[in-house]
């Protein structure tokens, strides 16, 4: 009896992911199936023959794995002081960290091209201080990508890292202090390892989320940084469904691959291990 209550619980839940998620996945599946003759995989043979379809997929791994890891080691520092630091200080880093939450993506990538534009803030910046003669290139770069969605993702990274930090036995840190451990020795073979949750589970979401973006890498991006979204989106445009579909399956069939393999080497929950 206890559980079909328990049960009764998670049915809003269910129904609410069968409706939502795996409906429009259902429908993506099937419209990707269709062609003027019926069903066929001509759509999938023209996608995986198409070596334009493989150079966008490999910029686009490229660019999430550089952003994952930029992410990874930027919040691990941020996640470990806020972790370590008192309560009162800890919960305005927390707060800071939140912000950007309270902005759309799309105003804050704007404030990237104002701040990295030839008439920018950097640029005027740097040149009115005699370390550039004249403005440089900073916009429409893969750079540029990489600095505004490590900008928007970074959170992703610092409060999963801090979940797992704050539930450390610190304990463990001192009986290793205690028995002769140096501070890199100590992070390398206690900190990281019993961490490693956090760290998994902050870059399985940025890596899934940076697969799919699509306004940022537009808007500050080049021309050659052309993401799988980017690509997705001008088949729509051309009225191309069944490739469009076509493409949004195998990249989805490639991002439950790569995290499967992921969390298969670095589990999520350390209880996976047992």
């Amino acid at each position: 009896m206890r559980f079909n209550r328990t049960a009764l619980l998670i049915l809003p839940l269910i129904a609410f992911i069968a409706l939502f998620y795996l409906t429009p996945v259902f429908s993506m599946l099937l419209r990707s199936l269709e062609s003027g003759e019926g069903w066929s995989l001509s759509a999938f043979k023209a996608v995986l023959s198409d070596s334009a379809f493989w150079r966008v997929m490999q910029i686009t791994m490229t660019i999430s794995l550089i952003t994952t890891a930029l992410c990874l080691l930027l919040g691990y520092p941020l996640a470990y002081f806020i972790a370590r630091t008192r309560t009162s200080v800890a919960n305005i880093l927390l707060l800071l960290v939140l912000m950007p939450f309270w902005t759309s993506i799309l105003v804050r990538t704007y404030a990237w091209m104002v701040l990295l534009g030839r008439r920018g803030v950097i640029n005027d910046t740097l040149v009115n201080i005699g370390l550039l003669e004249r403005p440089m290139q900073l916009l429409n770069t893969r750079t540029a990508v990489y600095i505004a969605m490590v900008h928007v993702l970074l959170p992703f990274v610092v409060l999963p890292l801090y979940a797992t930090l704050k539930s450390f036995d610190w304990r463990l840190v001192d009986a290793a202090k205690g028995l002769g451990a140096g501070p890199f020795a100590t992070f390398r073979q206690v900190t990281l390892p019993l961490s490693m949750p956090g760290v998994a589970a902050g870059a399985v979401l940025v890596f899934t989320l940076s697969i799919g973006f699509y306004i940022t890498p537009a808007l500050v991006g080049g021309p050659r940084d052309m993401m799988i979204a980017q690509l997705i989106e001008t088949q729509v445009r051309g009225f191309n469904w069944n490739i469009a579909a076509a493409m949004a399956v195998v990249v989805l069939a490639a991002v439950l691959m790569i995290c499967a393999l992921f969390v298969r080497i670095v589990p999520l929950n350390p209880l996976m291990r047992r």
